[in-house]
């Protein structure tokens, strides 16, 4: 059975997520001991995979049945769904209501972009 285009879309999105958050923030972990020169470069490097595996999942969503705006606000979500666990688990920072409220707005957005 084929995995319909929007399931395959959100699932790369998911996972070139996960590398764009590490490549913009876990260097912020370290960021007193290794010079700014290599977090750079690791970055770079991270996110070389985030772009490999982003890139198929918008063309794959495009040429199905998402629109522009729809890949757009659906990497939003995803953006939220995985920052949150990174920022808590991985970075430490405490959770906050601030992240529900948030949710809530892009919630608001999905309504929109979603109900033509």
């Amino acid at each position: 059975m084929p995995i319909p285009a929007v399931v395959q879309t959100a699932g790369l999105l998911m996972l070139s997520n996960v590398f764009m958050t590490f490549a913009w923030y876990a260097h912020l972990k370290q960021a007193d001991s290794r010079p700014l020169w290599l977090a750079i470069l690791a970055s770079w490097g991270i996110a070389f995979f985030e772009y490999a595996i982003m890139v198929p999942a918008n063309r794959i969503g495009f040429s199905s049945q998402l629109s522009l705006a729809q890949l757009k606000i659906l990497q939003e979500v995803i953006t939220l769904l995985v920052f949150v666990p990174f920022a808590v688990l991985y970075m430490k920072q405490p959770m906050k209501l601030d992240f529900l409220w948030a949710a809530l707005c892009i919630c608001g957005a999905v309504y929109f972009v979603f109900r033509s």
